[in-house]
């Protein structure tokens, strides 16, 4: 049988005043006079050549590198109000200490770019995070951080949260001491990741977990266990990403005991998804240790999902694979209530598949099992078929409005495995797609203001 993938159900989740660089001056009066004069000129006394620091509703803190650098940035963190911008100049930040920021809405951490302005923490000694936020409104924006100890960057509870060209990336490839996330939105509403790249995480690149309302696109995840994590949220738009040399591209899984029981309204579109082989570098006993190697979309115990207009391309093991949570742990209703196990309402629909499925991850017993059960070969789709006993008809099938649809994907192959619970083995496989040709009304688009 499929793996039971251990740990899944434990997943969660006084201002200062300094001196500018050169100068004397109160750092927010000067900062302030040059965000006043900055229409005329490129920098107040700066190389002409810079980029001009502006803050339409707030001050402009800007940070330049040198040996006190981490200090000067968690200063200006603290000092912060509404509508400040702490601005990284350009250069390579060595950091030893988490950078934080708690309770001030509206803040922005600018930098020049994802590849000028670098934050590195291949030295940390302290903080679980590279930067970790708890407030309404924030955005990150134009820099990048290097190898922390753990997550990148984490915002919790926050509404209104924006990255946007930021990078995070362990440089070394993948490794399972890397951290384990790396854009990590959790707990929020208003999500919006674009324009941004995320290699090396253990667990996801870019990760938003019980969250609300939810804008992922273009976007690039590479050399992560999981490449772009839905988790037990609510409305997400996933489209114009690519994820390429994880272990799984795309995953959107509901896990047990979490603020928001099961994710529901979940688009992934327009991605693609292709060469996901990267063998998994998870640490062993880790929540996504078991996801297969070779995997393009992964979808877990999750309802109320379209997927479509993708292209799939050489994922080794399988492009699409659906999952109840109780190929994992079949009581798992007994212990969680208020958890929905079984996946429906999905509909797979205009997708494009290449390649893939011929070999399967060698290391994943039971995906081996599962191939030689099917004859060798993966198909294109596959779904495991366990079914609310509750609601199939006398033919096995689901009610209409909570079926697996798959049409329109061109030459692609499908395969229901009808595993039994009980048995733990798969029984009755059903490998015709016509039996499983259907369509549901098409999810709503996702808006921010």
């Amino acid at each position: 049988m499929l793996p039971r993938f251990a740990g899944w159900e434990n997943r969660s989740e006084s201002r200062q005043h300094f001196p500018l660089q050169g100068t004397m001056l109160n750092n927010r009066l000067w900062v302030g006079l040059c965000a006043a004069i900055a229409v005329g000129f490129s920098g107040c006394g700066d190389d002409e050549e810079k980029v001009t620091c502006t803050s339409p509703n707030g001050a402009c803190i800007e940070i330049e590198p040198g040996a006190d650098a981490g200090t000067r940035i968690q200063n200006a963190l603290l000092e912060a109000v509404p509508g400040d911008v702490v601005f990284i100049r350009e250069g390579r930040y060595n950091l030893t200490a988490g950078l934080s920021l708690f309770g001030t809405e509206g803040v922005t951490i600018r930098g020049e770019g994802r590849d000028k302005s670098v934050l590195s923490f291949k030295n940390q000694t302290s903080g679980a995070e590279g930067i970790i936020v708890e407030a309404d409104n924030v955005t990150f924006r134009d820099f990048a951080v290097e190898d922390t100890k753990g997550d990148g960057i984490k915002v919790k509870g926050g509404t209104g949260v924006t990255f946007r060209n930021v990078r995070v990336e362990w440089t070394g490839g993948p490794d399972e001491e890397n951290g384990a996330y790396g854009l990590y939105p959790v707990q929020c509403t208003d999500v919006v990741i674009e324009s941004s790249i995320v290699k090396g995480a253990s667990d996801a690149g870019i990760y938003v977990g019980q969250s609300r309302n939810i804008i992922v696109r273009n976007n690039r995840a590479e050399e992560n266990v999981a490449g772009i994590e839905i988790e037990n949220s609510i409305g997400a738009d996933v489209y114009n990403n690519i994820a390429t040399r994880n272990t799984g591209g795309i995953l959107v899984f509901s896990l047990t005991g979490l603020q928001i029981p099961n994710g529901d309204q979940v688009r992934v579109y327009n991605n693609k998804s292709y060469e996901n082989n990267t063998p998994n570098f998870a640490p062993a006993g880790n929540i996504v240790a078991n996801v297969p190697a070779g995997t393009g979309l992964m979808i877990l115990a999750n309802s109320g999902i379209e997927v479509f207009g993708n292209e799939f391309r050489d994922n080794d093991t399988v492009h699409a694979l659906i999952l109840s949570y109780r190929i994992l742990e079949a009581d798992v209703q007994d212990r969680f209530p208020d958890f929905y196990p079984d996946p429906e309402t999905i509909y797979i629909h205009s997708n494009t598949f290449i390649g893939g499925g011929e070999n399967p991850d060698p290391d994943n017993t039971d995906v081996q099992q599962i191939a030689a059960v099917l004859g060798g070969d993966m198909p294109d789709i596959l779904w495991d078929g366990i079914r609310n006993e509750a609601l199939i008809d006398e033919d096995g099938r689901l009610p209409t409005d909570k079926r697996i649809c798959v049409e329109n994907n061109g030459e692609a192959t499908f395969a229901d495995l009808g595993y039994d619970v009980e048995s733990g083995l798969p029984v009755g496989i059903n490998r015709d797609i016509a039996d499983y040709t259907c369509s549901h009304p098409r999810l709503p688009e996702v808006t921010i203001d």
